[in-house]
C-alpha cells in the first residue's frame, strides 16, 4: 500500500514477445490485439492523467477520455490499455486514430486490459486473472472506457477467428502471471499477416542500416509504403542487380528519398498486416520481373 500523500506515477508497461502463433494449453487467456496507441490511465483523487507507452503525458490530447475516467467509481488507479478508433464494423482503425485525436475526440475509446494499482494498493503481484476480474467490475458498460474481453477457445481457434475477422492479431497471457515492466514471455503476441504483390518503385540502401523497398499499387502506381528487405544474401545480390538494370527516376510527386529509383517492371512479393490501406509491418519476401507474370524468380 502506498504512503499517504504519494502521487501515483506512470509505470513502464509490460511488453509482449512476438511469436508466430498463440500458445496452447489451459494456462493462457487470449485477447484481440487492438491496433492503436498503448496507453496508461492514472487516476489520483480528482486528477486524471493519460500517458503514452513511453511515459509521455498526453492528457491534454485526450480530453474526452479524461472526463470518462473521472466518472469511474475509484479513488485512485493505474489502468493499462490501448486507445483506439473503431470503424463502421467495430474494428480498430489505426489510420484514423491521429485524425480523431485532433478533430474527433468523440470517436476515441480506451480498451482496458489490466489493472496495476487500485485505491492505494499495488496489484502487480496478484495473478492476472484476479487483476482482470477487479478491472472488469469497475468499468461500466457503454462508456468510452471498455473492458477487453478474453475470447473463449484454444489459441489456434481464437487466432483463426481473429484472422478471418480481419483483425491485427492475438495477445495471449498467462492467467497466473504477475505484472513486470519490460519485455516478457508471460504475454505473447501473434499478428495476422497476408502476402500481396506490389510494384517496386525504388530502394533505400545505406551502409550499416536496414534496407527498404518502396512499393506501389500495381494498378494505380500509388505509393503504399516501404517493406523491410529480409532476403538472404544471394537473393539480395540479385535484387541489387535487377535494380541497377531497371534504374529510373523518382515518380512525379514522390518526396521520399531513395538510394535508387527504378523503372516499372519489377514486382515484389510483400508480407504485411492485413486490413490496412497502406503497408504496415511489411517485409519483402521475393521479387520477379513483370515480363514473367505470376512466376516468381527462382
Amino acid at each position: 500500500m502506498r504512503n499517504a500523500g504519494d502521487r501515483l506515477k506512470f509505470i513502464p508497461p509490460l511488453m509482449p514477445t512476438l511469436v508466430d502463433k498463440p500458445p496452447e494449453g489451459d494456462g493462457w487467456l487470449h485477447e484481440v490485439k487492438f491496433d492503436g496507441y498503448r496507453s496508461q490511465i492514472v487516476i489520483d483523487d480528482a486528477e486524471v492523467r493519460i500517458f503514452t507507452r513511453r511515459g509521455l503525458d498526453w492528457t491534454a490530447k485526450y480530453r474526452g477520455l479524461v472526463e470518462t475516467a473521472k466518472g469511474l467509481n475509484v479513488q485512485s488507479a493505474v489502468i493499462d490499455g490501448e486507445i483506439v478508433v473503431l470503424n463502421d464494423v467495430g474494428v480498430s482503425d489505426f489510420g484514423e486514430l491521429r485524425k480523431a485525436i485532433t478533430r474527433r475526440q468523440h470517436d476515441l475509446y480506451f480498451v482496458a486490459f489490466d489493472l496495476l494499482h487500485l485505491n492505494g494498493h499495488d496489484l502487480r503481484d496478484m495473478p492476472l486473472e484476479d487483476r482482470r476480474e477487479v478491472l472488469q467490475a469497475m468499468i461500466p458498460a457503454g462508456e468510452r472506457i471498455q473492458f477487453s474481453e478474453a475470447l473463449p477457445g484454444t489459441g489456434a481457434a481464437v487466432f483463426h477467428l481473429v484472422e478471418q475477422a480481419g483483425l491485427e492479431g492475438v495477445v495471449s497471457k498467462r492467467k497466473d502471471s504477475k505484472y513486470r515492466s519490460g519485455p516478457s514471455t508471460n504475454w505473447l503476441k501473434a499478428k495476422c499477416y497476408t502476402i500481396d504483390e506490389y510494384e517496386l518503385l525504388g530502394v533505400e540502401r545505406e551502409p550499416g542500416k536496414p534496407a527498404f523497398a518502396l512499393m506501389a499499387e500495381p494498378s494505380t502506381g500509388r505509393y503504399v509504403g516501404s517493406a523491410f528487405i529480409t532476403l538472404n544474401r544471394e537473393m539480395r545480390e540479385q535484387l541489387w542487380k535487377s535494380v541497377q538494370e531497371h534504374a529510373g527516376t523518382a515518380p512525379n510527386g514522390m518526396k521520399r528519398p531513395a538510394t535508387q529509383w527504378v523503372k516499372p517492371g519489377l514486382i515484389g512479393r510483400v508480407k504485411h498486416l492485413r486490413g490496412e490501406e497502406d503497408l504496415r509491418h511489411a517485409s519483402l519476401q521475393d521479387f520477379r520481373e513483370e515480363c514473367a507474370p505470376g512466376k516468381l524468380r527462382t
